[in-house]
């Protein structure tokens, strides 16, 4: 028994110094974001996806493009404009004639076909071109006419928008927001960290960052995330926070009855577990604590909840009612059984 605990722990401790050096690869070209890119790293480990927010100029696209170059996979950027069409993104079938004259169809792979999708102003282009989106980020696989094609794992879908420029542009809908582990939002940097991006990115030097994680590495710690243990009391408060958050809940809070129109549904409870699994592991340890819920509570929560005209009046946002929810919600005792 304490050959395997042991066995486990030396290989939490390796998943933690994997983390760090992934860190150290990004923080070369990427200035400060320390919480943006652990919730990166979270996503990536539970096999969850993305959506980045932030107004234009914060690194968004740079900071994917150089978490791909620190993994060993394969990654595809695709720039979602409003005449994009789903067979762009899916991919299509053609109509070839071989050497005896004989014509057959044949499917060209589109730039879906990858292992880390960046999906960028995913806003941009109309909601016939996003569903082509759902299918793969919920089942990992794409359907093109009666065939369907799974994907190769790793597969994550990362999109950006842009929360600011609402002139032409389609706003995602709740069944496709729901895919999302995380909305991400990025913020401006501070004083400091906005001198030094000054400084390094106008010196023009050319940064080099070197491979960390193959794709094989990842889906073996994506295996390890799924061992990190969760106690009853974790689940009993995720469940109480997640169904805090619906006005119909007789338990509800009285601010959550009067400022939302509807609350987050089970996907919810189900990524706050996996990315405070990936938390704990990241930090090497063996189970889930209160605290790795609740530092990745607005990120699975802001965007699964919906405030009314009330709420905007009052100027309570998505992310002011999940940290009064954090604060009323108590922690669950811990049975005897459980300690």
């Amino acid at each position: 028994m304490n050959k395997q605990t042991k066995s486990l722990g030396d290989v939490l401790a390796e998943f933690r110094q994997h983390r760090k050096l992934m860190q150290q690869e990004l923080q070369k070209v990427i200035v400060g974001q320390d919480d943006v890119i652990e919730q990166l790293f979270a996503a990536i480990f539970t096999r969850g996806h993305c959506l980045l927010e932030g107004v234009p100029g914060l690194a968004k696209t740079l900071m994917i493009s150089t978490l791909s170059k620190i993994l060993d996979v394969k990654f595809t950027r695709i720039q979602f404009t409003p005449d994009l069409m789903p067979s762009d993104i899916t991919g299509t079938n053609i109509l070839e004639e071989d050497e005896s004259g004989r014509r057959n169809f044949r499917f060209v792979q589109g730039p879906i076909f990858t292992n880390i999708l960046l999906a960028d102003e995913i806003n941009r282009t109309p909601p016939k071109t996003q569903a082509a989106l759902l299918q793969a980020m919920q089942e990992r696989e794409v359907t093109v006419g009666r065939e369907t094609f799974d994907l190769e794992e790793p597969f994550f879908t990362i999109a950006t928008q842009n929360p600011v420029e609402q002139e032409g542009t389609y706003p995602l809908p709740e069944a496709q927001l729901d895919r999302f582990m995380f909305n991400i939002k990025i913020d401006y940097p501070t004083a400091e960290e906005e001198e030094k991006i000054l400084s390094t990115v106008t010196r023009q030097e050319k940064v080099e960052v070197r491979k960390i994680l193959s794709a094989k590495s990842i889906l073996n710690l994506q295996k390890l995330v799924t061992s990190v243990a969760v106690s009853e009391h974790i689940i009993r408060y995720v469940s109480s926070l997640v169904r805090a958050t619906r006005p119909s809940e007789e338990k509800s809070p009285e601010f959550i009855r009067e400022l939302v129109d509807w609350g987050a549904g089970p996907r919810a409870g189900i990524n706050l577990i996996n990315g405070g699994k990936a938390i704990a592991a990241m930090e090497g340890r063996f189970s889930v604590a209160i605290e790795d819920i609740k530092k990745v509570a607005i990120p699975v929560l802001r965007h699964r909840i919906s405030t009314n005209f009330q709420a905007q009046a009052e100027g309570m946002g998505n992310d002011d009612l999940v940290r009064r929810l954090l604060e009323e919600i108590k922690e669950p005792a811990v049975s005897k059984l459980e300690r």
